[in-house]
């Protein structure tokens, strides 16, 4: 019996890159964009990635960052598809490698039980270029799954992941039912489910109907 469900943020409950639309913002879109995609093709350290992508966003406005953390489009299914799973017992928890800005505001919306992800220091109102947080390294997910599975009592056989770039491959390493949801090829070597369209119900599907 499936008990645990973590999903990644960026590109799978979310369609897109919270850092991207920040950076488009700031007019250095394409430069952000191309680091965060050598990042999830596994080319980039997801650390030192992290730290130059953020290190460019210094000077945006806090608010800016607020204001588009609360309009982020969510990816098709992801509401019903969490409404599923939890109808099921399942804890659902989202682990993102991006910032708490947008996965806390988002819990509330989705429905999803707490997030775990990175915060974008900020002074005066303005981003400093500096971050921290719980999801900060290439295996962050992988060892914060292992804490909640030996919190929770919870078996990897009990444990379903979905993600779609590199820096999820350590939570994957964790988990019975991995899922790769319109991923990266490097992460899709790791799955034992894929989804190619852009329909998080097709999880529901796959797992519980196959």
């Amino acid at each position: 019996m499936m008990k645990l469900c973590v999903f990644d943020f960026d590109s799978t409950l979310m369609d897109g890159e919270t850092i991207d639309f920040f950076a488009e913002a700031m007019g250095i879109g394409a430069e952000v964009s191309a680091i965060t995609e050598r990042a999830m093709n596994g080319e980039l350290d997801f650390f030192e990635s992290l730290q130059q992508r953020v290190g460019l966003l210094k000077g945006l406005d806090f608010s800016k960052v607020e204001e588009i953390c609360h309009h982020l489009p969510y990816m098709n299914g992801a509401i019903e598809t969490i409404a599923d799973l939890r109808a099921r017992g399942l804890k659902v928890i989202c682990f993102s490698g991006g910032f708490r800005t947008a996965t806390s505001f988002a819990k509330n919306i989705l429905g999803y039980d707490a997030d775990f992800s990175n915060v974008l220091q900020a002074k005066n109102g303005t981003l400093t270029g500096l971050v921290g947080g719980d999801m900060m390294f290439d295996y962050s997910k992988g060892d914060m799954l292992l804490r909640l599975q030996s919190l929770l009592g919870i078996t990897p056989e009990q444990t379903i992941v979905v993600g779609d770039g590199a820096n999820d491959r350590s939570m994957f390493a964790h988990a019975g039912t991995r899922v790769a949801f319109c991923a990266k090829e490097i992460l899709k070597k790791e799955a034992n489910i894929i989804v190619e369209t852009k329909d998080l119900t097709q999880i529901i599907t796959k797992v519980f109907n196959a």
